[in-house]
């Protein structure tokens, strides 16, 4: 491969890297905006938990004076019934009675579902405490490590630029200008590789006599027919076998 070959194909391979450590950087905020709705949303239930809870023991709280109102009712008309004059005015006062109480018990009963609801709902307050706990801490340590990343990508980043601009500069122009022209249209990749008489990007054959044209010229430019791409050839490297 030609000196001014290899010095594109390693422009090719800052311009791949700097794309990619481009997306990580972008995805990163959007990593951060996800666990923070997600801890959101975590949040937003441990709330409704809290409200049911509140709700729960606000209900209570009101059947219970529902039954000490009844309970005064009965006390009420107990001394009322003391002074029944009639048998049927002692009946009525016994049938009052009577409703009091089973107000009594219906508020009652209501009372104990609401308390076996209200265990139920503490738990789940308190277990959903404690894990939002653990995630805000996660949370913020995640958000911690994308700054950290962010910075350091960022940093390999300007020094990849760098590079790139100073191998740009010493480039062959007419190569280089070939190059810019076809990874805007081959999502970046504009040198490929021919290997076992394929281009290694579009796998697609090379003629016997574009193979013969790479393994014998370092001059000029030679491209893959299909997909257009700048080829370069590298030989194989002979491995001694110690014999």
């Amino acid at each position: 491969m030609s000196p001014d070959l290899s010095l594109v194909l390693r422009i090719q391979s800052l311009d791949l890297r700097t794309a990619e450590l481009e997306r990580e950087i972008a995805a990163l905020p959007k990593r951060i905006q996800e666990i923070e709705k997600q801890l959101d949303s975590h949040k937003r239930r441990l709330e409704m938990d809290r409200a049911a809870l509140a709700g729960n023991q606000k209900e209570r709280k009101r059947l219970d004076g529902e039954v000490q109102i009844q309970q005064q009712k009965i006390s009420k008309l107990k001394d009322q019934m003391t002074g029944a004059k009639t048998n049927e005015q002692y009946r009525a006062f016994q049938h009052e009675i009577e409703f009091c109480e089973k107000e009594i018990r219906k508020y009652e009963d209501r009372i104990l579902e609401l308390m076996t609801e209200s265990e139920k709902l503490a738990d789940n307050v308190k277990t959903a405490e404690a894990a939002l706990a653990v995630e805000a801490k996660q949370v913020d340590a995640e958000k911690q490590a994308a700054r950290e990343k962010t910075a350091s990508t960022q940093k390999a980043l300007a020094d990849m630029r760098a590079e790139r601009q100073e191998k740009a500069g010493v480039a062959r122009k007419d190569l280089l200008a070939n190059y810019e022209r076809i990874r805007k249209n081959r999502r970046g990749v504009a040198v490929a590789e021919a290997v076992d008489g394929r281009c290694n990007a579009c796998n697609m054959i090379l003629r016997p006599q574009v193979m013969q044209d790479l393994r014998t010229s370092d001059e000029g430019l030679l491209f893959c027919e299909s997909c257009k791409r700048i080829l370069y050839y590298n030989p194989p490297v002979a491995v001694d076998s110690g014999n």
